[in-house]
């Protein structure tokens, strides 16, 4: 997914520099659907990574108030699996907001349109 998501934030923001002809209304809609396939993904991993903590974060109090040993590796396992889930959740919420970013930038080649000064 990480390889999808930032081939195509490259390929949308080549499209916006070049100076080739462009049917932006017919793009924007297309880039419309892309967005709601990576918020929809966005979604399904935030719900995840929340189960994740959560597992985690009940693990811990487990162990605390039991200290049993045996809690140790499954607490190990839970961090394994919510650092990675940490990191994508990062990059999806990062590119779909650059993909909000985007799509207004073709929508402002046809139009007067809202948009947000970078930086």
């Amino acid at each position: 997914m990480k390889k999808r998501i930032l081939a195509y934030l490259a390929y949308i923001d080549h499209m916006l520099e070049s100076d080739e002809e462009q049917d932006w209304e017919k793009q924007a809609e297309l880039h419309l659907t892309q967005i709601r396939f990576f918020a929809h993904e966005r979604l399904v991993h935030l719900l995840v990574f929340i189960l994740v903590a959560i597992c985690t974060v009940m693990c811990i109090l487990a162990f605390v108030l039991s200290s049993a040993l045996m809690i140790l590796p499954l607490i190990v396992m839970l961090f394994v699996l919510l650092v990675p889930y940490c990191m994508h959740y990062y990059l999806l919420e990062n590119s779909v907001q650059r993909m909000y970013q985007q799509y207004d930038e073709m929508i402002g080649k046809t139009q007067s349109y809202f948009s947000m000064k970078k930086g």
